[in-house]
This record gives C-alpha cells, sequence and structure tokens, in this order.
C-alpha cells in the first residue's frame, strides 16, 4: 500500500523510544511492494531534526548519517509538484484547517494522489479526517 508520509512518522523511525509497532509497520512497507510519497519540502523537516537532535547531543553526526543512509534505501518518492499546488490548494486547506504551510502541503499531497496521510500530528490528522483522507496509523498513542 502507498501513502504520503510526513516528518512525525519518519522520525520515529530514528528516535526508538517514539517508535510504536504501527509505525515500524510503515517503514516495513516501504522495504516491501509500498512507496511513500513525500512534499517537497520533506527532506527540510528530516534534516532540520537530525540537527537539532546533535546539538542536544541525543543524536551524533554518525548516527545521523546512518538515519539518512536508511532512508535513500526505502521506497520514498519526492513529490515534485508540491510548489505548484502551494499558493492555491495548500493555502486553502492551511487557512481552513488552521495548519502550518508544512502540514497543509502534505494533506494536499494526500488529497491529490488519493492517498493515505502517514502523520502523527493530531491537527493535521483531525484535518484528513474532515477532508475525507484516510490517517495511518490508524490509532495513535495518547
Amino acid at each position: 500500500m502507498n501513502f504520503v508520509l510526513d516528518c512525525s512518522v519518519t522520525m520515529t523511525w530514528l528516535f526508538e523510544h517514539e517508535a510504536t509497532e504501527e509505525t515500524d509497520e510503515l517503514l516495513e512497507r516501504l522495504s516491501g511492494p509500498g512507496k511513500a510519497v513525500v512534499a517537497q519540502h520533506w527532506v527540510l523537516e528530516v534534516v532540520n531534526v537530525l540537527l537539532g537532535a546533535e546539538r542536544s547531543k541525543k543524536k551524533t553526526p554518525a548516527d545521523a548519517t546512518l538515519f539518512l543512509n536508511l532512508l535513500r534505501k526505502l521506497a520514498i518518492e519526492l513529490d515534485v509538484h508540491t510548489e505548484h499546488h502551494a499558493t492555491t490548494t495548500t493555502l486553502a486547506l492551511g487557512r481552513r484547517h488552521h495548519l502550518s504551510s508544512y502540514d497543509a502541503a502534505y494533506l494536499e499531497l494526500s488529497m491529490r494522489l488519493g492517498l493515505p496521510l502517514a502523520t502523527l500530528d493530531k491537527n493535521l490528522r483531525k484535518a484528513a479526517q474532515v477532508e475525507g483522507v484516510a490517517v495511518l496509523p490508524e490509532k495513535i498513542p495518547r
């Protein structure tokens, strides 16, 4: 099964204490026949979290390199049309659901491609459900 992947789920694969059985299952899908599609800013979000983790000494530069190498091996496809929708649909979704432009871009991408959205962000999950977009994992821990 293909899905749109956001940074919140991606980073559970680095921070073991944030991982759940459900987020690990999403990772496993990307090692098999499934693929994830990400918005153009996804890699910047991932790198930003890595930089913060290095600065706070939670992860080392070597950890970051290993993680980035893992991500490169997975079936993750960058959407090249994110920017074309930024000033129209993405902006409208951000306004309607009080989302950041980054989160609205993931929602727009899911809607445009007709794919479920893999996110742990509660506001984004709620907006997706209002828009009729399936969310993954189906349940998140409280």
